[in-house]
């Protein structure tokens, strides 16, 4: 299982097939013999391009959808023979939806993630009370709990659910896209933050993503899936670089660079531009000169060809024994797109 192999094992599901019942006919089968494993502290991401199953795996193991074959286990216990407030102490669900509550304050709606733990009356203790304080420090919003839930930004709104997660007290956090509906920053924020949860807690968290990025950047194992399965798994690096990672999404306009660890428009090339130096100007440039159509080649020999300079940057072309000079990327993809 990786690099994590030595750690509590939280989930395992063995020979598991996935999809939905038919009703006076065949099952629709999306995925079929499953063995998957979650230990502890580990951020899985379950990743693959849209229609591959993602979200049926995801119910499926959160227990919202039956398995069509095969068992889930969370701590030895099988999910789809637990009722409803035993399996909230076995794993918590964070979904994609957006909150729409009124009246509602962050304290109280992190306050019913304790719901497994309290008694019939569903009284919180002084150690419910100490977990529901614990858990609004743990994703920075100790001074939100008497802010009401419908005043939040989109950002602290998922932070008051990873909250409530928290509260419930699983060792298997699930979360269904949970930097959907987020701008960049607080994407790469939600991201980081459950990177350092599962460090500083010990829990598992399982997530689906669209963010290939960020989940590379931020999973300890993914698990892959190309459109008509099977599930790859592996460390992120090792998807990148066995090449899985590039086949399950390439398309004939967008490809995964492996170089970069992100994905590029594949632009038709009109024409080839040698060039001469190596830095951030020439990263930025190449993707400007893709844009138009052009492909960059390094060849400091040329007789014509693009000379880069950095600090500040600077854009030189050689035609022969002509030079001319440019003071930043606009002139010179204007005089480009004369060529």
């Amino acid at each position: 299982m990786g690099i994590q192999e030595h750690k509590n094992k939280v989930l395992e599901a063995k020979s598991l097939t996935i999809g939905y019942p038919k009703r006076g006919g065949k099952p629709i089968r999306i995925l079929s013999d499953l063995n998957l494993e979650i230990h502890a502290g580990q951020v899985i991401c379950i990743l693959g391009p849209n229609g591959s199953g993602k979200s049926t795996l995801l119910r499926t193991v959160a227990g919202i959808q039956e398995s069509l074959e095969g068992n889930i286990d969370v701590l030895g216990q099988e999910v789809n023979t637990q009722n409803h407030k035993k399996l909230a102490s076995l794993l918590s669900v964070v979904l994609t939806e957006r909150i729409d509550v009124l009246n509602l304050t962050v304290y109280q709606l992190v306050s019913m993630g304790r719901y497994p733990h309290n008694d019939w009356l569903g009284r919180l203790s002084s150690e419910d009370r100490i977990i529901i304080e614990r858990s609004l420090e743990q994703v920075n919003l100790s001074g939100f709990m008497h802010r009401d839930v419908d005043e939040l930004s989109d950002g602290e709104q998922q932070r008051v659910m990873i909250a409530k997660a928290l509260a419930q007290d699983t060792p298997l956090i699930i979360l269904d896209e949970p930097t959907a509906h987020l701008d960049l920053p607080n994407r790469v924020e939600i991201m980081r933050l459950l990177r350092d949860l599962s460090t500083r807690t010990g829990k598992a968290f399982l997530l689906s993503s669209h963010d290939l990025d960020l989940a590379l950047q931020s999973s300890d194992w993914i698990w892959l899936i190309p459109k008509g399965g099977p599930v790859i798994q592996g460390m992120p690096e090792d998807l990148v670089l066995n090449g899985s990672f590039e086949a399950s999404f390439d398309t004939s306009k967008v490809r995964f660079d492996p170089s970069s660890g992100s994905f590029q428009i594949d632009y038709k090339t009109k024409k080839t531009i040698y060039y001469e130096g190596n830095s951030i100007t020439g990263f930025w440039t190449m993707r400007a000169l893709a844009r138009e159509g052009f492909n960059m080649v390094p060849d400091e020999h040329a007789a014509n060809r693009l000379i880069l300079r950095e600090d500040p940057p600077r854009w030189a072309y050689l035609e022969g024994e002509k030079r001319m000079e440019f003071k930043n990327m606009y002139q010179f993809i204007r005089f480009i797109r004369s060529f």
